[in-house]
């Protein structure tokens, strides 16, 4: 019963709110009842972000070179509602937490799920995006609601070594694992027929249903945000040092939320999106 109770509970993992518009669910992160005050302008300056440029749809390099992704444009679009100056700067992923404590940027913009060692570290602005675990399989077979009764016994694919099997490990024993190597073999075994559901996480698979041959699958069931398997989400980081600078993103990513920009960008990066 314990264990009934537990899956009740996570199979209602949509704890974040969403919106849909064209057909794309949008996540709401933001508590409508809260309202920030907008800080007071301090001493003009460059305001420096970093990111990554090879992780699509949140950051990457476009077909000019130039840096775009939803992180990245989230970031311009807050040195805009901020009237700041700002810079945004790839560096190699490994080097960006060393990177922005040596003071060489100011801000961290990239998909970097927060944990109590980086927070430890730096502060983190509010969420602004979290990836979901989600479930995949053949359009024909995608129903709204899963529950353990529909996925008893049923044959899942899922990356071996990842929080996914972990989390089928622990909370699904009643599947049948059908562990691969990599996302490209969960598709081909769902494609084959060898098994009936893909567990994974849901940017990869949204990617997935985004590409060529996508339109033959589809997501199934609802998001899982359980914070102990798939992390707590990602915000933009700063250094300690900078209570002001961390004020005013808060301030500004509620802003983008209001006046509709956080979604619009959601939509350009996330026409299949991961929740």
């Amino acid at each position: 019963m314990l264990r009934l109770a537990i899956l009740a509970c996570i199979f209602c993992a949509g704890t974040v709110l969403a919106i849909a518009q064209s057909a794309v669910t949008v996540p709401n992160f933001w508590d409508g009842r809260i309202r920030l005050d907008r800080p007071e302008p301090g001493p003009p300056r460059v305001v420096r972000f970093l990111t990554d440029d090879d992780y699509p749809p949140l950051h990457f390099a476009a077909a000019d070179g130039g840096l775009t992704g939803f992180s990245v444009e989230l970031s311009r679009a807050i040195c805009e509602k901020m009237l700041w100056t700002c810079t945004v700067q790839a560096r190699r992923f490994d080097t960006l937490l060393d990177s922005l404590a040596e003071g060489r940027g100011d801000v961290l913009a990239a998909a970097m799920t927060l944990t109590p060692q980086i927070r430890s570290r730096f502060a983190a602005s509010h969420l602004y995006f979290r990836s979901p675990a989600r479930f995949v399989t053949t359009s024909g077979n995608a129903q709204p609601e899963l529950d353990s009764r529909t996925l008893q016994g049923k044959r899942v694919a899922v990356v071996a070594g990842t929080a996914h099997q972990a989390f089928l490990d622990r909370l699904m024993p009643f599947v049948q694992r059908r562990e691969v190597p990599n996302l490209a073999a969960a598709l081909a075994s769902l494609r084959s027929g060898d098994a009936e559901f893909i567990f994974g996480d849901g940017v990869a698979l949204a990617l997935a249903l985004g590409g060529r041959n996508g339109g033959e699958l589809a997501f199934t069931g609802g998001p899982y945000l359980e914070s102990r398997y798939f992390g707590e989400g990602i915000g933009f980081l700063m250094r300690k040092d900078e209570p002001g600078l961390q004020r005013a993103i808060d301030y500004a990513l509620q802003a983008l939320w209001d006046d509709g920009t956080y979604a619009r960008l959601y939509l350009r990066f996330f026409p299949v999106s991961p929740f």
